[in-house]
């Protein structure tokens, strides 16, 4: 098979590759426990820092208490403090949490905006989650751009851009509006199984043959 030779041939090549690996929507790749946009919302502020594992099991409790943003509004800070004391910054993101909730109650009717314009307005919220929140919870073009994404993205030739935002504008040259979601989700899924940080799995790696980063095995 032919290697790829350009960004743009890499990254749909990556992109055909990753689905076979991980298939499914963006809905059904995001790790993040949810059943709304609010929920979802209030996951991924959370998730700064943090794994998807701590704050699944730390979403539970927040969402019994607080389980839309009318009452997360009127919340006592030390309450939700407490109750996501675990995953780290607590302090900031209770504040960042009863903000976003304050914001959907008074400027947009206590539902979660679907524009990326809207979102990155609210608190805590900037176009790494903004992107999370189109692509899962509403199924619209959003490409979040994390340290996995930043990473693969360099080893695979993608770009050599690091800034997030000119590394999403790069990759949404060449990644079809609809496949942007998932396509973030499945680099981000292959980043924490496979190319590590430090140790990458370049023998088990499916991108291996055309990746150059990996010299492992090339003939």
């Amino acid at each position: 098979m032919a290697r790829p030779r350009t960004p743009k041939g890499r990254a749909r090549e990556t992109d055909e590759r990753l689905e076979l690996l991980f298939p499914g929507t963006a809905r059904e790749l995001c790790e993040l426990d949810h059943r709304n946009p609010y929920e979802l919302l209030a996951a991924t502020i959370l998730s700064a820092q943090c794994t998807d594992i701590r704050v699944n099991q730390v979403t539970p409790g927040l969402f019994r208490a607080f389980g839309d943003p009318f009452a997360l509004r009127e919340a006592d800070p030390e309450c939700v403090e407490e109750l996501i004391h675990s995953t780290g910054f607590y302090r900031a993101k209770a504040r960042n949490l009863i903000g976003m909730a304050a914001a959907l109650v008074d400027r947009f009717e206590g539902e979660v905006p679907p524009r990326l314009e809207d979102l990155v307005t609210i608190p805590g919220v900037g176009r790494k989650t903004g992107n999370v929140i189109r692509s899962v919870a509403f199924d619209a073009p959003g490409l979040p751009v994390d340290t996995h994404v930043i990473r693969l993205s360099g080893r695979l030739g993608l770009s050599t851009e690091s800034d997030p935002v000119r590394l999403e504008h790069d990759l949404n040259a060449y990644i079809a509006p609809m496949r942007r979601g998932g396509f973030s989700l499945r680099m981000i899924l292959h980043g924490r199984r496979t190319c590590k940080a430090r140790s990458p799995h370049c023998l088990e790696c499916a991108l291996a043959d055309y990746c150059p980063a990996n010299s492992v095995g090339r003939s």
